[in-house]
């Protein structure tokens, strides 16, 4: 499986080419600017319909984003951190790469170990020491 965060030079500029924006109006306090203008910067990706990954790709993407992911397969982000239009643009593509890069990454098989013998040894000792420690605290029977 081609690995996204290695070939993300080439892939980049297409899937930047595919996402599709709208800039709507921000909620919450900011008097007259938040009801003028619109600054939030909502970003859709459909996975499905993308020419730039592969199939195991996609795959991998709705699995791992399934929460994210709306009815119709599209991936939605959105920012109004900042008052300026272009850095919340700029900010929510940030975090998309970041998401997509993160959900294509595979992480690496742990591989099964046996512990040490000094390491079974002293876990032994330790737990002589406490079955010691617990068996002088009985009460002796002078008969």
């Amino acid at each position: 499986m081609a690995n996204f965060a290695q070939n993300n030079i080439l892939d980049k500029e297409t899937i930047l080419n595919e996402l599709q924006f709208k800039a709507v109006r921000s909620s919450g306090p900011g008097g007259q600017n938040v009801n003028k203008v619109s600054t939030k910067v909502v970003l859709a990706f459909d996975i499905v319909n993308s020419n730039s990954l592969s199939p195991s790709e996609k795959e991998r993407i709705l699995q791992k984003l399934a929460n994210r992911i709306n009815k119709e397969q599209q991936l939605m982000l959105q920012c109004d951190e900042s008052r300026s239009q272009q850095k919340n643009k700029a900010l929510v593509i940030d975090r998309f790469l970041l998401l997509l890069t993160q959900a294509l990454t595979v992480p690496k098989k742990r591989k099964k170990t046996n512990p040490s013998k000094s390491a079974t040894e002293k876990r032994l000792k330790a737990k002589k020491k406490a079955s010691q420690k617990k068996s002088d605290r009985r009460r002796l029977d002078y008969e």
